[in-house]
């Protein structure tokens, strides 16, 4: 597939693959990209696509490779119910599902499928491509529990266990520059780092409280990029969901660079609700989202977002 699809999607909904540039979605070109937005930063969706298998709750979305996407997300056959009081150390049932990645690209084809997870392990997280694998964190869906992250073979989509932690892995990703792998954990309070095996090397809380990051965008120089959103009460019983973009210090879990979004997906949520994936083409920086649920094809849809910078 080349760099530019043949015929760019008007912003309406269709199949047609959506044009878009050359793209550089390094640590560098796309922390200084955020680092660029602000509380008045607009966004525009330039595409809307369907997505022709069932999306079910996407987590996570990344490039890979000759411009294909990736996408997880949790099949939940049975949803969690909270308990009245902790029972071993959870605070509500496990629930049941399955583990998805598909395989799409710019019109929303279903192009391959696999599934990860184990047993009560089913909810996949924020995956990032490192340019030979996929890195896919499944977890539990609950907090404090366990998880199994997996790399993933792009072209055969082959899944191999990396390795196994006591907790909930909600995003990760990898520093192209030192090999290691980032990752948040439910609700993105503590930030950690692991070698590729799972030896824990760092962690840290995180010092902000404004956003839930759900998904780490990429990482390097010390920095990584979150995205992600937070619910907050209004009188009348209804939430105002909050999105955000932020660079994050690894080292301190210090948010240097935030922004607000409140672009709105077809369903009325946060675009960076969930599953991300964050360019820079030199001219504009390009969001790539799935925001919303979907149990049919057609269901959820791909948005494909630009701003401007200078």
């Amino acid at each position: 597939m080349s760099d530019a699809c043949e015929s760019p999607a008007a912003p309406g909904s269709s199949n047609s693959p959506v044009s878009v540039a050359a793209h550089d979605d390094s640590n560098e070109a796309v922390v200084s990209a955020v680092r660029q937005l602000t509380r008045g930063t607009a966004w525009t969706v330039v595409g809307k696509v369907p997505f022709d298998f069932p999306a079910y709750h996407p987590q996570g979305i990344t490039r890979g490779h000759d411009h294909r996407l990736y996408v997880s997300t949790a099949e939940i056959v049975e949803a969690t119910r909270p308990y009245d009081r902790p029972v071993h150390g959870y605070d509500r049932s496990p629930g049941r599902g399955v583990g998805h990645v598909f395989v799409t690209d710019t019109g929303g084809a279903a192009l391959g499928h696999t599934t990860v997870g184990e047993g009560t392990v089913y909810h996949p997280g924020g995956i990032d491509f490192d340019g030979e694998s996929l890195w896919v964190p499944t977890a539990e869906y609950r907090p404090d529990s366990h998880s199994i992250v997996y790399r993933v073979d792009p072209d055969t989509l082959a899944v191999h266990e990396a390795f196994r932690f006591d907790d909930h892995i909600g995003g990760i990703v990898r520093d192209r520059q030192t090999g290691l792998l980032h990752a948040v954990t439910w609700g993105s309070r503590r930030l950690l780092t692991f070698t590729t095996d799972g030896h824990l090397t760092h962690q840290a809380d995180n010092k902000s409280h404004f956003v839930d990051y759900q998904t780490c965008v990429t990482a390097g120089s010390g920095h990584m990029v979150c995205t992600g959103v937070a619910e907050y009460p209004l009188a009348d019983a209804a939430a105002f969901s909050l999105g955000g973009i932020a660079v994050v210090d690894i080292q301190s879990g210090r948010i240097e660079h935030e922004a607000p979004v409140t672009a709105l997906s077809p369903n009325g949520r946060v675009v960076t609700y969930n599953a991300v994936h964050l360019e820079n083409d030199g001219s504009v920086l390009r969001m790539f989202a799935a925001p919303d649920d979907g149990e049919a094809p057609g269901d959820s849809h791909l948005l494909i977002l630009e701003t401007p910078l200078a």
